[in-house]
């Protein structure tokens, strides 16, 4: 079982990303797209109760059928801070992927990597925990800037903090909205990329963060009743 140990308060939280940060691996390309397995991860929140779902589906990355698929509930116990919301979802992502009946092959998250202030999201803080290969695909560009991509499928442009390309605005359908992809941790960004337009076929969310929020919303509702 992966340890998690949950910070005291946000400057200790900040000392953990920056203590772990080291561990992640960015000179490996990854599986290749459109094999083995792929898992969305995703949680959902009761805010008025403290209380989170998180759920791992995993899909046959050839077909995008669904393998396997698990749930975990926890309570929040840290609080909402830009850039630290992996405090309040890894305990229960982690319970969620360590459910989970088959090896999860690449995990794509709903959120940043290493477009992140510190270079070290949810994506990579995953990864490095877990040591399995980790990208972020987000719905929006948090911080940065970027130029808007071309109008069609595939189009991209770089997501910019200063000259640093943290992550890439990608087009996964044409003319909707970019989607904000990022290397984790065991990728590389043009990966990340492929593995995003492979799970986006029909929809501009790849279909592992569609299938995982999916589940987290119903497992919540049942949850509370």
């Amino acid at each position: 079982m992966t340890t998690f140990r949950m910070p005291a308060d946000e400057a200790e939280a900040r000392a953990v990303q920056d203590a772990l940060r080291p561990g992640v691996v960015l000179d490996e390309q990854g599986p290749p797209p459109g094999t083995g397995r792929v898992t969305g991860v995703d949680v959902a929140y009761d805010d008025g109760r403290d209380l989170v779902v998180a759920a791992a589906v995993v899909l046959d990355a050839a077909t995008l059928e669904v393998v396997a698929e698990s749930t975990a509930e926890g309570r929040v116990t840290f609080p909402y801070v830009p850039g630290l919301l992996a405090f309040r979802e890894l305990p229960a992502v982690l319970a969620a992927l360590e459910s989970l009946p088959v090896d999860p092959g690449l995990v794509v998250c709903d959120g940043y990597g290493r477009a992140h202030p510190r270079r070290f999201g949810l994506a990579s803080h995953l990864g490095v925990l877990t040591g399995l290969p980790v990208i972020g695909v987000a719905k929006n560009p948090f911080t940065f800037r970027y130029e808007e991509p071309g109008p069609l499928r595939g189009d991209s442009t770089p997501l910019l903090d200063g000259d640093e390309e943290v992550g890439r605005a990608l087009r996964t359908q044409n003319r909707t909205k970019p989607v904000f992809v990022s290397v984790g941790h065991r990728t590389d960004l043009a990966g990340a990329c492929a593995h995003t337009l492979a799970l986006a076929r029909d929809f501009r969310q790849p279909e592992t963060t569609r299938r995982a929020d999916a589940l987290c919303r119903s497992a919540l509702r049942e949850a509370v009743g």
